[in-house]
């Protein structure tokens, strides 16, 4: 089995090196000298003004959010592909260095009337001769398709200069009725859900 795989000894990066906006292990809360005296109930005496007052702002917030968007960064995108499980290794796109954060940008509307903007991910395969780039990209685009909101538009390209048939790859996984035809493929269907098992 081991020489069907295009990259038998790939380089792993340990986990605790890749970027992540999550902690490692949380935070406890320290405890205080009085915490033992404080009662662990909500207070009984309620402000009717402080309750009007969260109300009103929470009505606010809700009313707004058309105008105000959650603004999502390259970490997040990161975040989001990153655990994807490698086709050929039990090990994840992040660790394998497939995806890295350097090579993902989010670029802005191009015009002023459009609300789309444009993810792009540089996808750099374990070696130049890899069979499977195609699927990972595949699987790539297939997760942030389904996590990004609509007003996200989602390039995946293979990096240049990583790969035998970057060019190839990148017409297929720029092409939608190609993406749509892969995705009636239920054996190619079945390997990228494996590979998005793994993500959180």
């Amino acid at each position: 089995m081991e020489a069907d795989k295009d990259n038998v000894n790939p380089l792993i990066i340990n986990p605790e090196d890749l970027p992540s906006r999550r902690r490692s292990t949380p935070t406890a809360k320290r405890p205080g000298i009085f915490d033992a005296l404080v009662p662990a109930y909500p207070s009984i005496v309620a402000d009717p003004l402080s309750d009007a007052e969260a109300l009103s702002s929470s009505e606010e917030s809700s009313s707004g959010s058309d105008e105000e968007r959650e603004e999502i960064d390259e970490q997040e995108v990161y975040d989001l592909i990153s655990t994807i499980s490698d086709p050929e290794h039990p090990l994840s796109l992040g660790s394998l260095g497939v995806v890295k954060i350097e090579d993902i940008a989010i670029l802005p509307p191009t015009s002023p009337r459009s609300r789309i903007s444009t993810v792009t991910v540089l996808i750099t395969p374990t070696t130049s001769a890899c069979s499977l780039t195609t699927v990972i990209g595949l699987g790539v685009k297939v997760r942030l398709v389904n996590a990004l909101p609509p007003r996200f538009r989602v390039d995946v390209r293979i990096k240049e200069g990583t790969s035998r048939t970057a060019d190839e790859v990148n017409k297929q996984l720029g092409d939608k009725e190609r993406v749509a035809a892969a995705m009636e493929n239920k054996s190619l269907v079945n390997v990228v859900n494996t590979m998005l098992a793994t993500c959180e």
